[in-house]
C-alpha cells in the first residue's frame, strides 16, 4: 500500500489479466465502502468520480476508485466486456476485506460492469452513473436489461444531454437523478443556468442522500 500526496491510499490488487490499482480514501469509521470503477474512454480521474472520492469519506462511505487491469497497463482501448468483468470479480475481495457493506458503482462501462456483477458478488445495491443505455444514434441496441436485471437498489445518475441515453429514455420505476445540461461526463455548458461547481456538488450531494437512505446501511454518524 502505498501513499499519494493527498493522503489517499493506493492499493496493487494482482489479477489474472494483470495488476489492478484501488485507490482507497477512508472514512474515519466506515459504514460501507463505495466502489466506483471507470468508463471505457477514461480512468478514475473523472469529475464525478474525484468529487464522491472527496466528500462521501466524511459522511461515513470509504470510496474505492478503482483502476482495471487493462487502464493500469496504459492501454487505450478497454477490453470486451467479459475481461471487464472477470477484473471486476478478481479484485472485489479487496473491497470486500474492508469488513463493511459495499456498493458496486462506477461510470459508463463501470456501470455495466457493476449491474452485471452485483448479485455474485453480493453488493448491497448499485451506482450507475451514466450508463450507457445505448451507442450514440442506436437506440434499438438497448443494454436495458443489464439495468433491469439487478436485484438490490439501483440509483442511476443521468445527464440531460448524454448521447448514450437521455432521463426521459429509461423506464417509468427507474430511480434517476437527471444532471440538467450534462452530458456523458457530466460536463454543462457555460450558458448552462447551473455551473459546472454546483453541477457536480448538486449530483454528490443527491448521491450521499441515496446512500443515507439504502435499507442495508446504518444511517450517516452523527457529527462529533
Amino acid at each position: 500500500m502505498s501513499h499519494t500526496t493527498d493522503g489517499t491510499q493506493v492499493q496493487v490488487v494482482p489479477t489474472s489479466l494483470g495488476d489492478a490499482r484501488v485507490h482507497w480514501h477512508r472514512a474515519p469509521s466506515a459504514r460501507a465502502v463505495l466502489a466506483l470503477g471507470h468508463g471505457a474512454g477514461g480512468g478514475v480521474e473523472a469529475r464525478d468520480l474525484v468529487a464522491l472520492a472527496g466528500e462521501l469519506p466524511p459522511r461515513g462511505v470509504t470510496v474505492a476508485r478503482v483502476e482495471q487491469p487493462w487502464r493500469v497497463a496504459g492501454r487505450k482501448v478497454a477490453p470486451a466486456p467479459r475481461s471487464l468483468d472477470v477484473g471486476w470479480r478478481e479484485l472485489w475481495p479487496a473491497l470486500a476485506g474492508e469488513g463493511a457493506p459495499v456498493v458496486s458503482g462506477g461510470r459508463s462501462a463501470g456501470a455495466r460492469v457493476a449491474c452485471r456483477t452485483a448479485g455474485e458478488l453480493g453488493a448491497v445495491a448499485v451506482l450507475a452513473l451514466a450508463f450507457p443505455l445505448h451507442p450514440p444514434g442506436r437506440p434499438e441496441r438497448s443494454r436495458i436489461a443489464e439495468l433491469t436485471g439487478v436485484t438490490v437498489p439501483t440509483l442511476v445518475v443521468q445527464g440531460d444531454r448524454d448521447p448514450f441515453g437521455r432521463p426521459e429514455e429509461f423506464p417509468g420505476g427507474t430511480a434517476l437523478v437527471r444532471v440538467p445540461d450534462g452530458d456523458h461526463g457530466f460536463a454543462v455548458p457555460k450558458r448552462a443556468p447551473i455551473d459546472q461547481e454546483k453541477t457536480v456538488e448538486r449530483l454528490t450531494a443527491e448521491v450521499a442522500d441515496w446512500l443515507d437512505g439504502l435499507p442495508d446501511l446504518p444511517g450517516e454518524p452523527a457529527a462529533s
